[in-house]
């Protein structure tokens, strides 16, 4: 099984660019989640920093009681190992086959006999399609064939938590359809930890269990899948809507002068306000097991539904099955948890999957400040 990724009051810049600051977050034990923004946002440092790859100047990244970001190096290069990272483009050696792509972890970091690497070469390419293609050089195959050779070669090892980075990107929309599919596949014969980034749509609405959002060098969000395609926060609505109008612009984010424009009607292209629909989430291939994911996600959620915005709760009930439990009912607004106004916020509220009720905005407050 998967394990859990605390992330606490995490803080990334580059000289005096400031990549995104006080990101809090759990990845829930063997569940699959998706990071979300547009471009710019810093999606790829935050997975090179839960890795170790990238030094944050502030917060933790705890895994495994190993802390990513100020333990010794000998302990993070060990707490690594947990980790299988699929790259943008597959990073593979041109001058190897697939076969040997594949298993250079194995060859590297473990002392197994050549007969046993083969075994497990073999049984990780069948997982992604690619049996009889492992004497093909990379130049001789399509690119998504390389990214699914690339998250081959980050199975072998057996991880943990799988990180994905952006594996839609150059792909058609029936490519992107099988490998949404085979993402759920995985966690279903794995059960390991999952965080995919991505643009794409499709893929943030069929696959994870858990969504957030990076804009504004801020998390606009982190939580149940439901919360964020419900949320009525600007930016997630634009986002999702593909609409002009709203805070994000060409270059990140619109100046105060555009926003005004547009909130007073004199600017084109308004955003279409009628609720949208959660599509069901993916499910396993027949004949491969279910999601043991499902079950603890659900156990979990119910826990949080009295305090989740009603669209978000509606659309979890809507999803349940019908012999499921009776549903907690809502509970009152708890003073001083109203949303809170952190920079480009907008008043978003932030999801902490594991708990029970619903934190502020995490853009608003360090982690140490929040109620």
């Amino acid at each position: 099984m998967g394990i859990e990724v605390a992330v606490r009051g995490l803080t990334k810049s580059f000289g005096r660019k400031n990549i995104w600051q006080d990101v809090t977050l759990t990845l829930p034990a063997g569940e699959v989640s998706v990071m979300l923004g547009p471009s710019g946002t810093g999606k790829t440092v935050f997975l090179k920093s839960l890795i170790g790859l990238v030094k944050p100047e502030r917060g933790s990244v705890d895994v495994d009681g190993v802390d990513m970001v100020n333990s010794r190096e000998r302990d993070v290069y060990e707490a690594r190992k947990k980790f299988g990272l699929m790259f943008q483009d597959g990073a593979l050696f041109g001058s190897m086959n697939l076969f040997d792509n594949i298993a250079f972890p194995l060859r590297e970091h473990t002392r197994k006999k050549e007969s046993e690497i083969r075994r497990i070469v073999m049984e990780r390419l069948d997982m992604v399609g690619l049996i009889g293609d492992e004497g093909k050089l990379p130049g001789e195959i399509s690119g998504g064939m390389r990214k699914r050779a690339g998250l081959a070669r980050a199975l072998v090892l057996d991880p943990q938590i799988i990180l994905c980075d952006e594996p839609d990107s150059g792909l058609d929309p029936v490519r992107t359809a099988f490998t949404s599919q085979l993402l759920i596949d995985l966690n279903a014969q794995i059960d390991a930890t999952m965080l995919i980034v991505t643009h794409n749509l499709d893929i943030a609405a069929t696959v994870p269990d858990n969504m957030g959002m990076l804009f504004r060098r801020n998390l606009v969000t982190f939580g149940p899948r439901e919360v964020l395609l419900t949320s009525d926060e600007p930016v997630v609505a634009q986002f999702l809507s593909g609409s002009r109008t709203g805070p994000i612009g060409m270059s990140e984010e619109k100046d105060a002068a555009t926003l005004a424009r547009e909130a007073d009607g004199s600017a084109p292209g308004p955003l279409n306000a009628v609720p949208r629909e959660v599509v069901p989430q993916l499910e396993p291939t027949p004949g491969l097991p279910e999601r043991q994911a499902v079950r603890r996600r659900r156990e979990r959620v119910m826990g949080m539904l009295g305090q989740l915005p009603p669209a978000a709760r509606r659309a979890i009930e809507a999803s349940l099955p019908q012999n499921a439990p009776p549903l907690p009912r809502r509970t009152a607004h708890r003073p001083g948890s109203g949303p809170g106004r952190g920079p480009g916020s907008g008043g978003a509220q932030a999801v902490d999957p594991n708990a029970a009720t619903l934190s502020v905005d995490t853009s608003a407050t360090r982690p140490e400040e929040r109620p």
